[in-house]
């Protein structure tokens, strides 16, 4: 897959319809910039804004996949095929994007409760003290797992997870 054809390809079908990168990128709900990088070939659009663009220039998507016009068309069962993957990929991310919010809403409850406890006259006690300590560190925890989950590093590990509960089974 060549990214700078497909995206002298993106911006041949921009132009062909008279429309600007700003144009484009608000009916796809993306940056200018964003645009620019497409038809620069520095970035490639997400699968589902593919589809979209697909629809919208009235192209086939392996046309836009290959950087240029081919005469057959894709069939309704090839683009339905295509739109399960990309239902599946969203669904995915969405699952590790939900952890990352419940562990970053965590730390911050955590570090409300810290905070106002901090502010009170509880702070004195030692005891309060020590479990504070342990708060402290639950939130600093979980805003490392948060940052963890949505990092490169988080894909990696998932992986490895996958590959170990195979092994198991």
């Amino acid at each position: 897959m060549n990214q700078e054809k497909i995206g002298k390809f993106l911006k041949e079908l921009r132009k062909q319809k008279g429309l600007t990168q700003e144009q484009i990128a608000e009916k796809f709900n993306v940056s200018n910039r964003t645009i620019s990088r497409w038809e620069n070939g520095n970035n490639m659009p997400d699968l589902d804004i593919l589809i979209e663009i697909s629809d919208y220039y009235e192209v086939d998507l392996r046309e836009i996949l290959n950087g240029e016009r081919k005469s057959e068309n894709m069939d309704k069962e090839m683009k339905e095929t295509v739109l399960r993957a990309v239902d599946y990929t969203n669904a995915e991310a969405e699952r590790y994007n939900k952890r990352v919010r419940i562990c970053n809403g965590i730390a911050m409850l955590l570090v409300l409760a810290y905070t106002i406890i901090k502010g009170t006259s509880l702070y004195d006690n030692p005891t309060v003290m020590a479990g504070l300590d342990i708060v402290q560190g639950f939130a600093v925890g979980m805003l490392l797992v948060g940052l963890l989950y949505s990092s490169r590093y988080g894909a990696r590990i998932r992986a490895f997870k996958k590959r170990l509960m195979k092994r198991q089974e």
